[in-house]
């Protein structure tokens, strides 16, 4: 236990040192610095939800109009920055490798999970902010939409467990891999809920397992109102193998990886 706690606190602060290293080596210390990982997702939610509601009005399916796209933009955003990030992440900092401590899974984690940190509080500040003009309804279930948001983020680990050391091996697949990101728009739950689609629309839909966590979030969100469709164990049944792959591929990666 004591060598085992030893590692753990190591491992934590490898993880807190890269996570400083990266947020300065991205945003440096000009301006609003790192903050820029929260304005980001909150400027781009913002509009695009007011571009909705210039367009549809201000009510969809039941609730506030940009309310529904900002709650469902920001985790499809993390998705989408998530999985950039993790393209050649590897070859970015592969002179870190030099480092005893530094493991190769080490370099995913850091950028998602500075990616799902800036996400979340982008989040969090949008409802505060619209919270405060009673624009923003108060959570239905607060532990709802926190599981939905761990499925969302699990299934996104998972791709990008796979992502990155693929995109080592092929300079196309690296190209083509933001292009795929945009295909997930229709496949993320973010501009619909599934209870609104025809029966064979949702059928389809809840094939993805990122749907099922924004189903989820909508449900902790907004409450049965809004009639959520998912399911507990799909996604793991997606995510948890998706997972063991890129950490195989991660291996492989490994042993051919230069360190320059």
């Amino acid at each position: 236990m004591p060598s085992l706690r030893k590692g753990w606190n190591i491992q934590t602060r490898v993880i807190g040192a890269l996570m400083l290293r990266e947020l300065t080596t991205r945003y440096g210390r000009e301006n609003i610095g790192f903050l820029w990982i929260i304005v980001e997702p909150l400027l781009f939610a913002l509009l695009v939800g007011l571009l909705w509601r210039v367009m549809k009005g201000p009510i969809e399916y039941g609730v506030d109009i940009v309310v529904f796209v900002v709650s469902g933009y920001i985790p499809l955003v993390f998705f989408r920055s998530s999985l950039s990030r993790s393209v050649n992440s590897f070859t970015a900092n592969g002179s870190l490798m030099y480092h005893r401590q530094i493991k190769i899974l080490d370099l995913i984690l850091v950028r998602f999970f500075i990616e799902l940190i800036g996400h979340m509080m982008a989040y969090l500040f949008v409802a505060l902010v619209l919270g405060a003009f009673g624009m923003f309804p108060v959570p239905y279930d607060i532990g709802f939409l926190l599981l939905g948001w761990g499925y969302y983020a699990l299934f996104t680990f998972a791709i990008c467990l796979v992502v990155a050391p693929l995109s080592e091996t092929n300079e196309i697949l690296e190209k083509f891999i933001p292009v795929t990101a945009y295909l997930m728009v229709p496949f993320s739950g973010a501009f619909f809920i599934v209870s609104a689609l025809s029966k064979e629309a949702a059928q389809i839909v809840l094939y993805s397992p990122p749907v099922h966590g924004m189903e989820m979030m909508r449900y902790g969100l907004f409450g049965p109102s809004v009639d959520p469709q998912y399911d507990f164990i799909y996604p793991l049944q997606f995510s948890l193998p998706c997972m063991v792959l890129g950490l195989l591929l991660c291996r492989v990666i490994r042993k051919r990886l230069v360190v320059e």
